[in-house]
This record gives C-alpha cells, structure tokens and sequence, in this order.
C-alpha cells in the first residue's frame, strides 16, 4: 500500500526578520529625534546666557561640546568665564574664571538640569591686582523649570575654601566642611508676585583670618522668605531689592540657629530696607552662653597696651592704635593709673553688662538669654553694643 502523507511546509523565515528590522526603524528615528533635539540644546544655552546678561552676568566658553546620546543631553562648557556687573551695591568684581561647567538633562525629563562644576573659581576685582578664589573637592547644582520661568534651584558644595590671591601668593580665609543652599518660589510665580524661600546650611565653617571669634568651627542653619518682588524676571540683585523697598518687602527670618562650641543662638524676625538700602528692623534672639561674646571678640586685646595695628585691623576694622593709646593717655592725665585701671577692668565690665541684656530663659534645656537684636540704618545693635555693621543693599 503506498504512502499517501503529505510533505513538511516550509516555514517562512520572515518574521524572524521583522522585529530587528523594527528596532532598526526606531534605532534611526531615536537617533535622528536626539541629534535634533540636541540641536536646540545650543539655543537654550543662549537663551540662558541672554537671560543671564540681562541679570548682570555675562557668561562665555572657550569650548562648548553638547553629547550624551541616547538617552540624555550633556552640555560641556570648558575655559568657563563670567564677567560679574551690579551684582553688589558697592564693591564691583570684574571677571570669575571657572575651569569647566558640566550640565546634564535626562531626555525624559528636560525641565531637571543637573549641573557639576570644576574649580577653581577665580574672581578678579575691577582695578585690583588681588582676587578671591573658591574652590572645593565637589560642587553640584540642581534646577528645576525653564531658563524663563524657574521654579526651585539647589547648590551642594563639599569642602568649601575660600582665599585671596596677590600674584603667585595665596592667603587662606575661610573654609567648611558643607555647604547647601536651597531656593524656592513658594508662593506666586516667576511672572508675577513671586516669594522667594531660601534655606542654607553650613556645616564646620571657620574665618580665623577674617577675625578670631570665628576661628573655631560654626555650624549654621538658616530659612528665609523674601516678599516684595513684582516678578522674576531677569535684573541686577540691587534692582531686586530696590523693588522690594518700594514695595514695603520684607525679609522674614523664620528660622536661624547657629553653634559654636558651647555658643548656641537662635533668632526670628522681619527686616525691612530703609530708602537708603540699609537693613532695619528686629531679630528676637536666644543665646546660650551669651558671657562668651566679649572675650570671643577680642575686646580685651583691643585695649591692651601698644597694641599691634594688624591686631586692630582683624578686630575693630578702621580703629587705630593711637586713638586707643590716645585715650588712655587722656584717662592718666586725669587721674594718674586710670588709664590701666579701665584696660584691665573694661572686658569683665562689658561682659557682666552683656550678660545683664534681655530676659533669662531656656534653650535646648540650658539657661539662655532672649533679647532683641536690632538693625538701623545698617547697624547691628546688641542693646547699646554694635557689634556689626551691614553693607547697604543698593
């Protein structure tokens, strides 16, 4: 009987091609969409660079490379320099040269900028040989929005310096072990009524160079809102803060703590800007260990006989030796030997008046004291003490 079965079918190969063909499709399409993405890249730099001129920085790059392909944008800005223009009321930097800015957005998202920085970053003032240099071993920021209409921003700098530079020569100033700054428009937005919330955190700073009360290490937290703005859009900080006075704005510090050692205080309040740009108003501080402030600075070596005018330079800037000694020798001449008797009794006289200001009170569970800490006309005054001055705002 013969055999009737029907033969095998070939199978067709085809479909084993089309799915790789399919990702082959997509894998051009991807490739094309990204290369033309990235092409606008370039122009939303320039748009931030014109965003950012209009505020009074102007930014420029020796090298500008865009990359990261597939799946994020990388902007790689080398040789980065800023000319620094109204920044401050008073003093004017020329140019900041940083080493190179890398800015990264994922494709998914391009609203996020993550951003890293190389130092350092050296700022050179108008007509000086002298110039501030920042570096760190690590800096990043973060943003949130577009270069029009931001929304929140972040910066964290790891081991934080700061030094000024006279040629070759370089004179450290000041140093932390952490920095991070955050900024948020909490209420309104960048195009109307914005209100700005701004929290800092400074973790191990130290200035012994600047002045000796800050020779040991501080930590430093800080919240503040900042109202009276009309919008966001982009203007010199001096401007900012002229609108703000106009507008009868305020600062609002709603939360400061600062330590150091033993030494803790904390302080809330509101302050205004006075017509001539100077910061008035009042802070309700609560201080432990309020005794340290006399000796920390340096009131006693201050007074002490033929002191050294580098020494008066770091304590009481623009105090001069013979005004001290001056003094002094008037106090003798009116009553010979008196002139010593107030050197050596003056610091504890002021330390047991400082220690008299405000009311006695509680803080972590340690005795305190709470007073009022007020400014006028740019004055920081500790009752009847100033103990700073504060440079105008515009």
């Amino acid at each position: 009987m013969s055999d009737t079965s029907n033969p095998p079918r070939k199978r067709s190969r085809l479909g084993l091609f089309i799915m790789p063909g399919v990702l082959v499709v997509l894998a051009i399409g991807w490739t094309g969409f990204w290369f033309y993405a990235s092409s606008q890249v370039g122009a939303q730099f320039e748009r931030w660079r014109v965003r950012e001129a209009q505020s009074g920085r102007v930014y420029d790059c020796g090298k500008l490379n865009v990359g990261g392909y597939p799946f994020r944008f990388e902007v790689r800005c080398q040789n980065a320099s800023v000319d620094l223009i109204s920044q401050t009321a008073s003093r004017k930097f020329g140019k900041g040269e940083l080493t190179q800015i890398l800015a990264v957005a994922q494709i998914y998202n391009p609203r996020q900028l993550i951003a890293e920085f190389t130092g350092p970053f050296t700022v050179t003032e108008q007509g000086e040989r002298q110039s501030l240099i920042v570096d760190w071993s690590a800096a990043q920021a973060s943003a949130f929005g577009l270069p029009v209409a931001p929304q929140r921003m972040s910066l964290v700098v790891d081991a934080p310096t700061l030094e000024r530079g006279v040629g070759a020569v370089r004179t450290p100033l000041a140093r932390a072990k952490r920095s991070e700054l955050h900024g948020r428009i909490a209420e309104g937005s960048a195009a109307a009524d914005p209100v700005i919330e701004v929290f800092w955190d400074l973790a191990q700073a130290s200035a012994d160079p600047i002045h000796p009360a800050l020779g040991e290490a501080i930590d430093m937290t800080t919240q503040v809102r900042l109202s009276g703005l009309k919008d966001f859009r982009p203007k010199p900080w001096p401007e900012r803060f002229r609108e703000i006075q106009a507008a009868n704005g305020r600062v609002e510090i709603q939360q400061a703590r600062l330590q150091q050692g033993n030494l803790i205080a904390v302080a809330k309040g509101s302050l205004g800007i006075a017509p001539t740009g100077m910061l008035e108003g009042e802070l309700q501080m609560t201080v432990v260990g309020l005794d340290k402030i006399v000796p920390a600075l340096g009131i006693d070596k201050i007074l002490e006989q033929s002191v050294p005018q580098e020494t008066l330079d770091r304590l009481a800037p623009g105090l001069k030796t013979e005004q001290v000694d001056r003094l002094m020798g008037t106090l003798d001449r009116m009553l010979p030997g008196l002139g010593n008797v107030v050197r050596q009794k003056a610091p504890a006289a002021l330390g047991a008046g400082v220690s008299m200001i405000g009311q006695k009170t509680t803080l972590e569970g340690r005795p305190a004291q709470t007073f009022p800490l007020r400014f006028a006309d740019g004055a920081v005054l500790l009752g009847p003490f100033r103990v700073a001055q504060t440079p105008p705002l515009f």
